[in-house]
């Protein structure tokens, strides 16, 4: 029968003949991964359930990027955990300090993830990898202890969700706000536990670092991924990221959508999520009187470095308002030295930014950025929960780099076009 992208994907990782969405089959899997905050869960279910090895120390992934460097005892502890598991089942691909990254943008980046993959990860935004083609999804910590274990895991054959983006990309708009504009369209259970299967004239202009950037944030409608066919453009970025040799990859003609989502985004402006859920989308210019304090410009969602261009593009000759701190954290070492090479490092510090490490940071409420009562952050991130980046009393605004680096020079909630 014909097969959905993600029907696909995961019929080469089982043996099961997948006959219908909703079918439970086993799969093996290409990598697992945790980070610095779910590891030590991981590691203790490990050890209580029995296990003694790694099914295959190369195919396990320990990043120790959420509260990078350690803000505390207990961060450095749970580091410590993680650091000596990886000593005694001799993993690969162990990463801390300034080898490290943010998982999402870093894993893509050294080719440790690529199409046709089946990833699972102990972070809800594993799901990043769809965008290069990879079934990638988020697991609790004792999922992805069974699948350090075993190799394999179980998974529920997704409904998908079909979503064609048409029209006339316009100069300030980016995959943020495409994928912000779908979450506004069909709300944050809209897509609960569908794939997500983007297509469409836009999408196959679209580049990858955007693609990622969607993908990142099928979770926040509530999708079990997100997935982006394997084309040329695919292809090329993997080639250039360790991973040569990628296959085309696309549903079949006549796969069985549960539905299809269609967004047309000629002469569509940049769009905000207001406080406090990623659903409550609104055109940048409707946002009225929102001075802010805060801007991050980051994390797994928006730390590439396109998204370091786009800022810094907006940026160049102007300056932070004094009642903001700009905080810019590129996602990878990498990142971070692609723009001391290009000259972004100085067009961040000249307009006043604070630039930070490699680092989820303020992201989740870690550290460096913290929202205090009353204050109001625009940020790259992918999440605006009440108390995400700290106070309880606190908002959060997501947005794309552009519009993020336009509000960080105004003041308050703006985009480009308004300053």
């Amino acid at each position: 029968m014909p097969q959905t992208l993600a029907q696909k994907i995961l019929q080469s990782h089982s043996d099961d003949a997948i006959t219908a969405d909703g079918q439970i089959i086993r799969c093996r899997v290409s990598l697992v991964l945790a980070n610095d905050i779910t590891a030590p869960l991981s590691i203790q279910s490990f050890n209580e359930m029995g296990a003694t090895r790694v099914f295959d120390n190369n195919k396990i992934a320990l990043l120790m990027d959420h509260f990078t460097p350690q803000k505390d005892i207990a961060s450095a502890n749970q580091v410590l955990i993680s650091r000596k598991f990886a000593k005694e089942q001799n993993i690969t691909h162990y990463y801390e300090g300034g080898n490290c990254g943010v998982e999402h943008a870093f894993l893509p980046e050294q080719g440790l993830v690529g199409p046709g993959d089946l990833v699972v990860g102990a972070d809800s935004h594993t799901c990043t990898y769809g965008g290069i083609g990879a079934f990638a999804t988020g697991m609790g910590s004792t999922d992805i202890a069974g699948a350090m274990a075993l190799g394999e895991t179980w998974l529920k054959v997704p409904p998908t969700i079909r979503v064609n983006i048409t029209g006339v990309m316009p100069k300030w708009l980016r995959g943020k706000d495409l994928m912000l504009l779908l979450i506004g369209k069909i709300g944050v259970d809209g897509g609960l536990y569908r794939a997500l299967e983007f297509g469409g004239p836009v999408i196959d202009a679209l580049p990858v670092e955007g693609r990622l950037t969607m993908a990142n944030m099928a979770i926040e409608a509530g999708a079990k991924v997100g997935l982006f066919a394997v084309d040329a453009l695919t292809r090329d970025y993997c080639a250039e990221h360790g991973r040569p040799g990628a296959r085309a990859l696309a549903a079949d003609p006549g796969a069985p959508y549960e539905q299809a989502v269609n967004l047309d985004i000629t002469d569509q402006e940049p769009v905000v999520a207001c406080p406090h859920i990623p659903s409550n989308v609104k055109p940048v210019s409707e946002v009225k009187n929102a001075a802010i304090q805060q801007v991050i410009i980051g994390s797994c969602t928006n730390g590439r470095f396109s998204d370091m261009r786009d800022a810094a593009e907006v940026l160049r000759g102007r300056k932070v308002d004094k009642n903001v701190r700009c905080i810019v954290l590129p996602a990878t070492p990498a990142v971070w030295k692609q723009c001391l090479r290009e000259g972004l490092m100085d067009v961040f510090m000249d307009a006043g930014c604070i630039v930070g490490p490699a680092t989820c940071g303020p992201c989740l409420g870690g550290h460096m950025g913290i929202l205090g009562d009353g204050e109001r952050a625009v940020a790259t991130t992918n999440r605006n929960f009440k108390g995400r980046m700290g106070s309880l009393d606190s908002e959060v605004y997501l947005a794309s780099p552009v519009v993020a680096a336009a509000s960080a020079i105004a003041g308050h909630v703006a985009g480009p076009a308004q300053i």
